[in-house]
């Protein structure tokens, strides 16, 4: 009977790993455009050619620069916040008395997503 207890309490303590185990602080970050072949510039510093993934990290907002020859210039603001998996293993914490994975989750971003993720464009053609 004991060695029950005792298994069920490892169980109790593994199975509802932090966010921050279970996602991590980074996510990847999808953009498309169509036409293909945009460039993206990120508020952060990064850069790609669409369609592309970019590792970002979960905690802070961002603002996306889109542009192709022959289209016009999009600007979009990609907001971080908690999403339902992010929400889900916040709670598991503090159901299971984990206050301390809570404060990590909150503290390293492991409970946000971006939001939107993926962010799909259709550019415009410039008026001549």
């Amino acid at each position: 009977m004991l060695r029950k207890i005792t298994i069920f309490a490892l169980l109790l303590v593994v199975l509802p790993n932090c966010a921050t185990i279970t996602r991590g602080s980074s996510e990847t970050f999808v953009i498309e455009t169509t036409p293909p072949g945009a460039e993206a510039r990120l508020s952060t510093g990064l850069y790609c050619v669409t369609p592309c993934s970019l590792r970002v990290r979960r905690r802070g907002d961002f603002v996306v620069n889109i542009e192709l020859e022959g289209y016009e210039p999009v600007q979009a603001t990609v907001t971080s916040g908690i999403d339902t998996a992010g929400g889900g293993a916040l709670a598991g914490n503090v159901i299971f008395g984990g206050i301390i994975g809570a404060g990590v989750d909150a503290g390293t971003g492991a409970s946000l997503a971006h939001q939107p993720n993926p962010l799909v464009v259709e550019l415009v053609p410039l008026k001549e």
